[in-house]
């Protein structure tokens, strides 16, 4: 028996010793400067981490210890967030300004400590500090544990590709001009792929994405949607893509031409190199569900271009285009926001928790501020009226003393209340476009309104877009948790019908969700993360005026579940 004991105690030293070798500890520096770069026909200065756009991928694997040191150098105040990565037990490092940490200020650093637990694909980080994100963007790119395997045959070769937008002005101004007009945001004038333009734009002949095969060979797109405020289409001419995994989490192998993403969300595509060698143009254009709709929203109609170039193929070969989507292509972008499903027993497969503690029936929408004081108001929609998001009619409002979850470790009162609605304040025709002659709907308080769980419960959200100034597709991204997504649909939320679509037996999981336009979706996550955790919309525009809500995640009953303090170089507000 002693003998038994001490093999099995052996085994599980060993077990343990291999879990913790295959792991490392990886130590970057990020210096955010002023970088001069010339785009579509100018000169212009943007702000970039380590003289770079995009900035500089993170390459780790599944387990290992990130220590990132962040310099900035810049004019701007700044934060940075690691999107999608749960940030289990190091809320203090999610990154998001006045909730989980006031901003670095100019010539100050914050070191973030964080580790990647039980998430696989790709990620990525960026600027979480006003439109700063457009240029402050990289990769983060998770492999599996050493001795691991994909569930998917190994590519020849792993490629990111990060699409985004392009000012030709100062992304600071953009937003403070929108925020002085009370106003939405003006359209970018190009989108990008890994940086550039491409051939379509003026000026951008040789600023074009290129990226080289070998027929036969099989590669590994690891998608990004770093844009600030725009859903994208993206295609390959003459290929089909096998989608192996959004925000981190496996799926079923899915079959595609086309690639459907919102700002925020990550898909890896397996690309086989199948095709004639020769050349093929890769596209990216907007999916704007919201223009035609009564808010009227303006969009660049503009398509990117990167080109997929065989071994072997003429210098003259003139690429093949691809067939893009239309702009409101609604029935594409919803077929395969839907179609995709989990990879049930793969690596680090969550299964649906069935039970539910804590359920919310959440409105996302815009609406209408009263014009604040030294605010024209003058533009769109009503004049003598700001654009206003809100979520149950509460617009919400970052703290200005403290973060979220200052006030939170340190029970600091008066930072936030915790009344924010689990159901709407109103019920009322959500997707009915008559209700914009509503004004007490139009018109929702601002207050800094939360959430408050109980550890480890778990908490159901329906999503209901509403028609108010608009319907559109809303990209919710939520911190600190991965959630699955029950059920998708058009319309009215019905819980008499609706709730006998939800899949609970292989939905995909995310951290970002398209809130389809005019409709709603249904997520489900397990409040296991003790913390503040910020719920927003992945547009900028949008979130930068209310299109938000907040969770605390109360303490566990042990130590381990219990959050620590915060870093001695957190910066103060």
């Amino acid at each position: 028996m002693g003998r038994l004991v001490f093999l099995f105690a052996s085994s599980l030293l060993l077990m343990v010793a291999a879990r913790t070798v295959s792991a490392a500890v990886l130590e970057h520096s990020f210096y955010v400067q002023n970088l001069t770069v010339t785009r579509l026909c100018k000169r212009q200065v943007i702000t970039a981490v380590n003289d770079s756009l995009p900035g500089p991928s993170l390459r780790v694997r599944e387990g290992d210890k990130l220590i990132i040191h962040v310099f900035n150098m810049s004019p701007y105040k700044i934060t940075i967030h690691w999107h999608g990565v749960s940030q289990l037990m190091s809320a203090w490092s999610d990154g998001p300004e006045m909730i989980t940490q006031c901003a670095i200020l100019p010539g100050n650093n914050y070191t973030y400590n964080y580790r990647i637990t039980k998430q696989e694909g790709t990620l990525f980080w960026h600027a979480h500090s006003s439109f700063l994100r457009a240029t402050v963007h990289g990769a983060i790119i998770i492999h599996p544990r050493a001795r691991h395997s994909y569930p998917f045959p190994k590519p020849y070769r792993e490629v990111p590709i990060l699409l985004g937008e392009w000012w030709n002005a100062n992304v600071v101004d953009i937003e403070n001009q929108a925020l002085a007009l009370g106003i939405g945001p003006n359209i970018s004038n190009a989108y990008t792929i890994n940086g550039w333009p491409g051939d379509l734009y003026p000026c951008s002949q040789n600023q074009m994405y290129k990226h080289r095969v070998e027929q036969g060979k099989t590669y590994l797109l690891r998608i990004i949607n770093a844009a600030v405020n725009s859903h994208l289409f993206y295609k390959i001419a003459n290929h089909n893509m096998t989608v192996v995994a959004v925000d981190a989490r496996y799926t079923n192998p899915y079959v595609t031409d086309v690639v459907v993403i919102s700002p925020g969300q990550t898909v890896d595509v397996l690309l086989t190199a199948d095709q004639p060698v020769g050349s093929y143009y890769m596209t990216a254009n907007n999916y704007a569900s919201a223009s035609g709709t009564a808010v009227g929203v303006p969009f660049n109609p503009s398509t990117t271009r990167g080109v997929i170039i065989y071994q072997g193929a003429p210098s003259s070969t003139t690429p093949l285009m691809p067939v893009v989507p239309a702009f409101n292509d609604t029935p594409t972008a919803h077929k395969f926001f839907t179609e995709l499903t989990s990879l049930v027993g793969g690596p680090h497969w969550v299964p649906v928790p069935l039970n539910v503690d804590h359920n919310m029936f959440v409105t996302v929408g815009m609406g209408l501020d009263v014009c604040p004081p030294n605010v024209s108001c003058q533009g769109r929609p009503p004049v003598g009226a700001a654009l206003s998001g809100n979520m149950n009619n509460v617009s919400f409002v970052l703290p200005t003393s403290l973060s979220l979850l200052q006030a939170f470790f340190f029970n600091v009162g008066g930072v936030y209340t915790t009344d924010f609605p689990a159901n709407p304040p109103v019920q009322f025709n959500y997707t009915n476009p008559s209700i914009n002659a509503d004004l007490p709907l139009l018109f929702a308080p601002k207050r800094t309104s939360i959430t408050k769980v109980k550890f480890n419960s778990t908490v159901e959200m329906v999503m209901q877009n509403t028609a108010l100034i608009g319907v559109e597709n809303h990209p919710m991204h939520l911190h600190g948790f991965d959630f699955h997504v029950l059920a998708q649909g058009f319309g009215n939320f019905n819980p008499t019908t609706d709730t006998l679509k939800y899949n609970l037996f292989n939905p995909q999981m995310r951290n970002t969700i398209s809130v389809p336009v005019g409709g709603w979706a249904v997520i489900r996550f397990v409040a296991n993360n003790p913390g503040a955790w910020f719920m927003h919309c992945h547009f900028d525009g949008h979130n930068s005026v209310g299109l938000s809500t907040a969770f605390i995640v109360e303490n566990g009953p042990t130590p381990d579940t219990t959050l620590p303090p915060p870093p001695p170089d957190l910066p103060e507000c």
